[in-house]
């Protein structure tokens, strides 16, 4: 189980927009606020997000980095997926590997993938392999 992550943001004001939307979608709660960061809470966990001090910002973030590649949330199912992939697009937000799109996970990985404000991969794929439903108990 992780207790938290904390990412450190550019732009506190676009991030909040971006993550809010997100996380509230898939569920999470607003759970802190304060004046130079915010965070969301599911269960146990939660992600905190926190603008970047001054004196850091001269060296912007990318995922081909040492670091933070990105980060993948689950669904259940397919639809919801496809619904991620329509909001973002009427949202503008990048989109990355629309060619490829919805298997650029491989031919058994369902998911939309795209860019927070500062360029960080996000990724909501589908819990279960294509063709598969959950069964309820």
């Amino acid at each position: 189980m992780i207790h938290h992550i904390e990412i450190n943001v550019s732009d506190l004001a676009a991030s909040k927009v971006f993550w809010s939307w997100l996380l509230e979608k898939l569920g999470f709660s607003k759970y802190q606020e304060w004046d130079q960061g915010f965070s969301y809470k599911e269960d146990d966990s939660y992600i905190v997000f926190v603008q970047t001090a001054d004196r850091f910002l001269d060296e912007s973030y990318h995922r081909s980095r040492t670091g933070l590649n990105h980060i993948a949330f689950a669904v259940d199912t397919k639809h919801q997926v496809d619904e991620f992939y329509s909001e973002l697009q009427r949202r503008g937000m990048p989109l990355l590997y629309p060619e490829k799109h919805p298997f650029a996970g491989g031919k058994e990985h369902y998911a939309v993938f795209f860019e927070d404000p500062d360029r960080i991969k996000v990724e909501v794929a589908a819990r279960f392999p294509f063709g598969q439903t959950k069964h309820i108990h």
